[in-house]
């Protein structure tokens, strides 16, 4: 939808038509991201590059750059934005974010699902382990303890240690193929 016609009087720069950079694309720009300081950003950054390439080249359609310009900004930003949980959701109390609240606006909840699922195939396949490797295994990555320190509470060698925890990372190694490789 066009807003103005071009006069005599408009400002023209590399090209092109100033008042229709800030009032067309920039309407076109806010309508898609309803944000007015997102499109500020996005138009600011779009001008700039066709800035950087109309002085190496002169472009022969500046307002078709300039909107392919805008819209791959505009990819950039939500891509760039997917990045970084939200300050509102996560709190400002705790630097620890609750999944089940964080990503319940970020995922679908099929992939929530599927999360859950895997979750839940894990802990089966971490209970199904002999309880000596399966405490092994907990004290070690889970609790983050050495395996000298695994050693002396369980009074077992360090070799037993490094054998229990190979043996509970080639289980969930061979779990993990079979569950990606049965969709």
């Amino acid at each position: 939808m066009r807003f103005f016609t071009p006069t005599n009087t408009d400002l023209y720069w590399n090209n092109l038509n100033l008042r229709w950079v800030y009032t067309d694309l920039f309407r076109s720009i806010y309508g898609q991201t309803k944000n007015f300081h997102l499109a500020n950003d996005v138009l600011h950054d779009a001008i700039v590059k066709f800035a950087v390439k109309n002085s190496l080249k002169q472009v022969d359609e500046p307002q078709a750059y300039l909107r392919g310009i805008v819209k791959n900004t505009i990819v950039d930003y939500y891509r760039d934005s997917c990045h970084y949980v939200d300050l509102d959701i996560a709190g400002n109390q705790s630097p620890l974010i609750d999944p089940e609240h964080a990503l319940s606006d970020r995922y679908s909840p099929e992939k929530i699902a599927d999360i859950k699922q895997r979750m839940l195939a894990l802990q089966h396949i971490i209970d199904c382990l002999p309880p000596k490797c399966r405490q092994v295994f907990w004290m070690h990555r889970i609790e983050e303890q050495a395996q000298s320190e695994i050693a002396l509470a369980l009074k077992i060698s360090v070799n037993m240690v490094e054998k229990h925890m190979i043996r509970a990372l080639v289980d969930i190694a061979l779990a993990k193929h079979y569950l990606l490789n049965e969709k």
